[in-house]
């Protein structure tokens, strides 16, 4: 190799001047019009996320929760609002007219609410057809006193029905229907009727089932007389000596809360008559309305909306249900108010009935509280008119 073509200088010794000659610097590739190679990229390290603290963590569990909350009670009010609705078009349009005005909310104002109760039940040939109002009570809000009051009309009455003469009371429903019925019994106890509930106690089966059963305090023994048998064949039901209930509390499914509810005679306590049996519905009425406000129920009420007011017609609107329903909830137990009217049996035209006394007309004072309740007078029989404050 030449001397001149070595890239370096020899140094022999001494000091030379001149730039070291170094290697030429390697043209760019790419790039428009040249230009220096750009720098290397150092890698970024990954932003470290930020974990939230416990404090940070149960609020959003409990936000999450609430909204949950939330959306289920709109879903459950939805639901319960379309089933009123339905209730509210099986209701005869010429009711409406005939209830007297709410003033006010429940929540704050008496109200008197009109319960009829049939049981036609199509499957029972005996009852197909007929439309007779085999309870009638009227239930009565006080939220001044914290109380629900509840006022039995037995069936057998002898009242005027308003254009068809002197009758039983339950017949102004086959003969006029609610709204006839409304009519009479306004004009036996002198009182307004702000709303109407008629429920029919053979659809009870399908939604106590659907409640998963109600509970029911048994006052006495039942030995019932022979009816609706459970068996299939003459033979059998011949020898079934009737439906038996046992004293004390015990749940009880559709099937056997409808049946209590129908007992009219008790072999095993002569002395109980058709108002034993009409306190025997509203004891089925009042644990479906425990029932229905249950916190379990509730939980429910998107599934089953629908369902729990099948057996309902009725001109109160859901809000006006709920408000009821709270009336009932903050009243007291002990403070509730039973009433019954009354009189003396009678049978005029080859017809048994209860013919009133004087007694209803201080019954119904104790029912708005007007008076102090007192219980039925000594000596004024098993249909005595009165009032019984808490237990029954």
């Amino acid at each position: 190799m030449a001397r001149q073509d070595k890239p370096y200088r020899v140094y022999r010794g001494g000091r030379t001047k001149g730039k070291v000659p170094t290697l030429p610097r390697p043209e760019r590739s790419g790039g428009r019009g040249g230009g220096r190679r750009a720098p290397a990229r150092q890698p970024v390290a990954p932003p470290r996320r930020r974990r939230l603290s416990p404090g940070r963590r149960i609020g959003l569990v409990l936000l999450l929760l609430v909204l949950a909350l939330v959306a289920w009670g709109v879903a459950s009010y939805l639901a319960f609002q379309r089933g009123v609705r339905e209730a509210n078009e099986r209701l005869d349009a010429d009711v409406p007219p005939t209830l007297s005005q709410q003033e006010g909310l429940i929540l704050s104002r008496p109200t008197i609410v009109l319960l009829l109760g049939t049981d036609h039940a199509e499957r029972i040939e005996a009852r197909r057809g007929a439309r007779r109002a085999d309870s009638i009570m009227l239930v009565r809000t006080d939220p001044r006193r914290g109380r629900m009051a509840y006022l039995s009309i037995p069936r057998d009455l002898r009242v005027d029905v308003p254009g068809h003469g002197t009758n039983k009371i339950n017949a102004a429903m086959q003969l006029g229907g609610p709204a006839l019925a409304v009519r009479t019994v306004r004009a036996v106890t002198g009182l307004p009727v702000h709303h109407v509930a008629i429920v029919d106690f053979g659809d009870f089966e399908g939604l106590i089932d659907t409640l998963g059963g109600v509970t029911i305090d048994v006052p006495r023994p039942i030995l019932s007389n022979r009816f609706d048998c459970p068996y299939a064949t003459q033979e059998r039901c011949a020898q079934w000596p009737g439906w038996r209930f046992g004293r004390g509390e015990q749940e009880m499914n559709g099937r056997r809360a409808l049946v209590y509810s129908r007992v009219r005679e008790n072999r095993l306590d002569p002395s109980e008559n058709d108002i034993s049996r009409g306190e025997r519905q509203q004891q089925v009425i009042g644990a479906i309305g425990a029932k229905l406000t249950s916190p379990t129920t509730l939980a429910r009420m998107p599934l089953i909306g629908d369902d729990v007011l099948a057996p309902l017609a009725t001109d109160l609107s859901a809000w006006q249900v709920v408000q009821l329903g709270w009336r009932r909830f903050r009243s007291a137990p002990e403070r509730t108010l039973h009433c019954r009217l009354g009189g003396t049996t009678s049978m005029i035209g080859g017809q048994s009935f209860i013919v009133g006394t004087e007694e209803n007309i201080s019954t119904i004072a104790m029912f708005t509280g007007a008076s102090a309740p007192q219980p039925p007078l000594p000596g004024s029989g098993p249909f005595g008119p009165g009032c019984i404050v808490g237990g029954r």
